[in-house]
């Protein structure tokens, strides 16, 4: 299937291969961002007036399309953050933080993004919390002997990416959340690498909690989704308060107001949320199913190519998703992704925001190609070509 007519910046002359960081937007997500602001431009839960009304309308559509896709039981399951390191921020500080105690026991890996290790780690030296990393395999990835190795009575959480951001290695969250239900622990799941390619159901997997992105899926920057089964959100402590999230006040305290809006105070990324609902349907039109299967057959043929060039090495062969780590002899990963630039290439070089990985991994700085659904044979082609021209690779 040809995307160029749909997506703009695939007319610009790129082969975009960081699809891990963000994603190309589709004329109907463009599109929708212009119209909120030309013609209903107005605030959400604040006026009487029909356009404010629209806007309401509008964001509670995008609600329920969430919670159709990710097949939530609830719309009121759905809070609308700023993004999903914003998403698990919340998790941590707004439901664990007034619930764990000193020496109670949080399972993590080294191969988590960022945004799922720093938030357990300030909470961990805030609270006496002691954070247990999940060894990782010869390939790099999770075991689920692993996990039960670890697993005490103190135990209270797992969070895991359901699919990694750098070994792109996809982990089984539903046996994850059997085992960790079993035992009483809590499972928290950052989906921002694998709702957009993959389906995600939260009923048949279970977990407690889960976190992904707007813009890594076609849509918008600066909107997040925070799912989390009803009965625990009716537990957590929103951290912050203003406008929106109250019924009433006075010096004396607060009367938080229904779920999920008690979540979302102040003023939202309203055309960013209204534009989300057009991504998803975007997404829902292609098929995940058939993203997933593109996906695969992209990657596989990419390391089938890869693997002709001698001097450069394919980290993760046995990834699961469209994420590809590749190094090459002798030279710095930010030097091939300057000389890939040079060529109309984009892909991310360095540490990729998993900084604990080396430590297990000895991989540190390495480029990454990472796929979806727009990308074609013809530009992965083109990549091997410019691999394979050693002589201006090694010269710039």
């Amino acid at each position: 299937m040809n995307y160029d007519e749909d997506f703009p910046m695939l007319k610009k002359g790129l082969v975009y291969f960081d699809n891990a960081a963000t994603t190309f937007k589709p004329k109907k997500v463009i599109n929708s961002l212009i119209d909120y602001n030309i013609n209903f431009t107005a605030n959400s839960h604040r006026g009487d007036y029909n356009i404010s009304f629209k806007v309401d309308d509008e964001i509670d559509k995008t609600r329920e399309c969430v919670r159709r896709f990710i097949n939530a039981k609830l719309k009121e399951e759905i809070i609308f953050t700023m993004n999903a390191t914003d998403s698990l921020n919340m998790i941590v500080d707004n439901f664990f933080e007034p619930m764990l105690k000193k020496d109670d026991e949080i399972l993590l890996s080294k191969s988590e993004h960022a945004s799922n290790i720093l938030p357990w780690i300030m909470l961990s030296l805030k609270k006496g919390l002691k954070i247990k990393y999940i060894p990782l395999n010869e390939e790099n990835k999770i075991t689920i002997d692993n996990i039960k190795n670890l697993i005490t009575t103190k135990t209270k959480v797992i969070s895991l990416a359901h699919i990694t951001n750098v070994i792109g290695d996809k982990r089984d969250i539903k046996e994850i959340t059997t085992l960790a239900h079993n035992n009483n622990i809590y499972v928290v799941v950052d989906g921002a690498q694998s709702v957009p390619h993959i389906k995600t159901d939260v009923k048949d997997l279970d977990c407690d909690f889960l976190a992904f992105s707007a813009h890594k899926m076609c849509g918008p920057t600066g909107v997040g989704v925070l799912y989390g089964k009803y009965e625990l959100l009716k537990k957590m402590i929103p951290k912050k308060v203003g406008g929106g999230m109250n019924e009433s006040y006075d010096e004396h305290g607060i009367e938080l107001t229904t779920i999920p809006y008690r979540f979302e105070a102040g003023t939202p990324n309203i055309n960013g949320i209204i534009a989300f609902k057009h991504a998803i349907e975007y997404i829902e039109k292609v098929g995940i199913e058939n993203i997933e299967r593109s996906e695969k057959y992209l990657k596989n043929y990419l390391i089938k190519e890869l693997k002709k060039i001698p001097y450069v090495e394919v980290l993760n062969p046995t990834s699961d998703s469209g994420i590809v780590l590749i190094k090459v002899k002798d030279l710095f990963a930010g030097d091939v992704g300057l000389y890939l630039n040079s060529k109309g290439i984009c892909v991310r070089s360095g540490k990729h925001c998993v900084k604990m990985l080396k430590d297990e991994s000895g991989f540190d700085d390495t480029v990454r190609i990472s796929l979806y659904f727009y990308n074609t044979y013809e530009e992965i082609d083109y990549l091997i070509y410019c691999l394979k021209d050693k002589y201006k690779l090694y010269d710039f």
